[in-house]
């Protein structure tokens, strides 16, 4: 996954639906010229998506990206498309301490580039496989104290802005009480050093019930892991309606509320830009083949709609991962900048917009 892809020509996708950003000016328009795929057997169509509200508040909207240690470059990071890097992890021990950081000139580099365009970095810590060393650091005070410290520690040396929390996932009942106070700790800390605290959460569902309402107070923003969920599909909009309803419910104001989103198919991982340099449809389709099968992804379009529901009921897009996109006219960083301010794609009153299959379960 860290190889890099070829770049995808132009003259790959027809070029009336490549209205899409050159230089980061104007967005597709979807339609007119969009044929149906070649291969359109497995296709998922997405539903256009229309222009940005009026009205809608675009001031201190977040782009959120993670970049990982040991996966890609960060040779053609597009910072003035971001406001926010995340830094993929910090792994804990079970007593508090930490594991050496994988990458570190990598991360060194990260930052000052990033802080170069006015982007701040956060250093995340954990991430999937290791609630068990999270459950027993986090029930024993003095392990909590190790791990602050720790985190700290990094924070200062590298010169981070702040911590994302990633512990998948705290239990309800003495678990969830373990996860507060270590977020309370944190908090305090962090802002003894006037840095940020966040945590990536679950969409909805049993492994979300662990989050107390409480944590909400100590946390600058909460990033919304809505993805690799139920169904085939795994990020269809309506899932990530369902996220944000599901925080409202809990309590997470809308200005704390970042929307997940992927760069990546399932099933496999499959990381978008290999998918564009295997389909055309790759761009506009949630639904592709896939060396023999059906993945399903979230094309511009999908993406630009999710941007306007983000728009509406939260403050921020957050993206696993940046070193999954292209770098060409086919980004999905780019769509999504795009669209925050104001250039949403709209289909046009001719043709045929690009997926003409019926749609996948789960999808909306």
């Amino acid at each position: 996954m860290a190889r890099r892809s070829r770049p995808v020509l132009v003259g790959r996708v027809s070029r009336a639906c490549l209205g899409l950003i050159c230089a980061g000016l104007t967005v597709l328009p979807l339609g007119a010229g969009c044929q149906r795929a070649k291969e359109s057997a497995g296709h998922s169509p997405v539903p256009a998506a229309s222009a940005p509200l009026a009205g809608a508040d675009r001031s201190g909207f977040r782009i959120v990206g993670y970049v990982t240690d040991k996966v890609g470059t960060i040779d053609n990071l597009r910072y003035d498309r971001l406001t926010h890097i995340n830094y993929a992890f910090l792994i804990p021990n079970d007593d508090g301490s930490v594991r050496p950081l994988y990458a570190r000139r990598k991360l060194s580099r990260l930052v000052e580039e990033a802080h170069q365009h006015g982007v701040k970095v956060l250093l995340s810590v954990g991430g999937w496989g290791y609630d068990a060393e999270f459950e027993k650091l986090a029930a024993n005070p003095e392990s909590r104290v190790r791990l602050v410290g720790e985190i700290v520690r990094h924070v200062q040396e590298y010169g981070l802005d702040g911590a994302d929390m990633d512990w998948e996932y705290p239990d309800p009942g003495d678990s969830a009480r373990h996860f507060l106070l270590l977020m309370q700790e944190l908090s305090v800390a962090m802002r003894a050093e006037g840095r940020l605290l966040t945590a990536a959460v679950v969409a909805e569902g049993p492994n979300a019930a662990g989050i107390l309402p409480e944590v909400f107070d100590y946390l600058d923003f909460v990033n919304i892991m809505a993805y690799d969920g139920p169904g085939e599909q795994h990020s269809p909009y309506s899932y990530a309606e369902a996220a944000l309803r599901y925080w409202a419910s809990r309590g997470l104001p809308a200005e704390k509320r970042v929307l997940g989103v992927p760069f990546y198919a399932q099933p496999g991982g499959v990381p978008y830009r290999q998918l564009v340099a295997a389909s055309e449809a790759a761009p506009w389709c949630d639904g592709v083949r896939y060396r023999g099968a059906t993945v399903y992804h979230n094309s511009i379009p999908t993406l630009q709609r999710k941007v306007q529901l983000a728009l509406r009921e939260g403050s921020g897009i957050m993206i696993w991962a940046l070193p999954h996109d292209t770098a060409d006219a086919t980004s999905l960083l780019a769509a999504i900048y795009e669209a925050v301010h104001g250039h949403a794609a709209t289909p046009s009153d001719e043709g045929e917009p690009p997926c003409m299959t019926p749609s996948a379960p789960g999808a909306s």
